[in-house]
């Protein structure tokens, strides 16, 4: 964490949103459910912009997990989040994880179950590629349903997940397709799922968000 460790108001944390800018859009919807003391999940770290996003939100007693099979996508994060005044800390052994603060995985989201111990409040997914990196490495369909399957008894009450799908790269349609039909296949007495996308551009990434009703 940094000091002084306090949260940011989250009013002051995501710029306006285009239409098209669905990852802002998605963090807009987080920041309405993100508490200081929560659990917070990034399923994709990447270069580490969603888990600047989250980590800027936690307070002393809060908790950031983020994933990434990827070692320069753990490095990237890293670097980002010591850039803005966070100790990350680095995790590569499965265990249960109880220690505030900030934890890069490096490991695979699917395998989340090994290292949650208690509830989620938020969490955050762009799937796809590593930017700038191996267009070849992407998330898959199959790994990407076993996270969310073991994310959904974790959800708390009032929890959002939000999910960027891409599609168009090779495996992306139907990784779309696989993610679109499990949210849409959630019990209504549950959950709420919204997609959000731009109309008007087919190549364009949506924008799935999961809330587990009150």
């Amino acid at each position: 964490m940094r000091s002084p460790r306090t949260a940011t108001p989250p009013e002051s944390l995501v710029p306006r949103a285009s239409l098209g800018r669905v990852v802002v859009l998605a963090q807009r919807l987080l920041a309405e459910v993100v508490r200081p003391d929560a659990r917070l999940l990034d399923l994709t770290a990447g270069n580490g912009c969603d888990s600047l996003f989250l980590a800027r939100h936690l307070g002393p007693d809060g908790q950031l997990l983020s994933f990434d099979i990827q070692l320069p996508a753990i490095e990237a994060t890293a670097a980002r989040l010591a850039a803005a005044g966070f100790l990350p800390r680095r995790v590569s052994t499965r265990v249960l994880l109880h220690e505030p603060g900030c934890q890069l995985i490096h490991d695979g989201h699917q395998f989340l179950d090994a290292y949650l111990s208690g509830p989620v409040a938020a969490a955050i997914g762009n799937l796809g590629y590593l930017p700038g990196g191996d267009k070849r490495l992407i998330t898959r369909a199959e790994t990407t349903l076993a996270a969310l399957r073991a994310l959904w008894p974790r959800l708390e009450a009032g929890g959002r997940l939000a999910l960027v799908l891409y599609p168009g790269h090779p495996g992306g349609d139907e990784e779309c397709v696989a993610v679109e039909r499990e949210c849409a296949g959630l019990p209504t007495a549950e959950f709420d799922v919204i997609r959000l996308q731009v109309h008007n551009r087919c190549q364009a990434p949506s924008l799935l968000v999961v809330e587990r009703r009150l």
